[in-house]
């Protein structure tokens, strides 16, 4: 079945890393390096991270609940409001770029993205808390290109759960086998694929744009 949609994640895909930037704070607050993906993978269904996702809580509780998770895995110094601080990556504009060519070539593009809710707009992947006005304008911009969004914060559901992609794909009346997606994380990718999506594992800009050109090329 030929490929008609192409689905984005947005922080770690149109953005760079989130990740990079945890690791900058985590030096700057001494502690080990990878100490947020840590607390953020114990109980990752239920723990802060995931609560805030699905905007269960908000950005005060999540602060207490993220540092408190972190003290009880002994890391101490790392709040969660020095997390959300620092989650806005920098746009990568060859994505962006590639977005347009996209939408020139015919495809229908969408976003599924895990983010937080931040009283109005997009909430990123990230915060709009972590935002300027013109960095908030420029993510604006970027998510009017796609045909659909679909956020976590908004829809009470968060990658990797598999009915946020089955509900893109009833969105756009499309089948998995018609899709390709690109996320930052393998645990969002294998459900992805396990519907029958064509999954690209983002490590960087330059790989994410190789392996989805050998994927639209069959």
């Amino acid at each position: 079945m030929p490929i008609t949609t192409i689905i984005f994640d947005f922080g770690g895909v149109i953005t760079s890393s989130p990740f990079e930037a945890f690791n900058r704070l985590e030096v700057e607050r001494g502690v080990s390096i990878n100490s947020v993906r840590r607390v953020n993978s114990t109980n990752p269904d239920d723990n802060a991270w995931a609560r805030f996702e699905r905007a269960e809580i908000d950005a005060t509780a999540f602060d207490s609940a993220f540092t408190a998770e972190a003290e009880a895995l002994g890391i101490k110094g790392l709040s969660g409001a020095d997390v959300l601080a620092c989650l806005a990556g920098d746009v990568r504009p060859a994505m962006v770029t590639k977005l347009d060519d996209l939408k020139a070539a015919g495809y229908t593009v969408a976003c599924i993205t895990n983010n937080v809710p931040t009283g109005k707009g997009f909430g990123l992947k990230g915060s709009g808390m972590a935002m300027t006005q013109e960095q908030a304008n420029e993510v604006a911009a970027i998510m009017a290109r796609f045909d659909h969004v679909i956020e976590s914060s908004k829809v009470g559901l968060r990658k990797p759960d598999p009915r946020i992609y089955e509900m893109m794909c009833e969105a756009l009346d499309v089948t998995p086998e018609q899709c390709i997606y690109l996320d930052d994380l393998g645990i969002n990718c294998k459900p992805a694929a396990a519907l029958g999506m064509t999954a690209i594992k983002v490590t960087s800009g330059e790989q994410a744009l190789a392996d989805l050109e050998r994927a639209l090329a069959g």
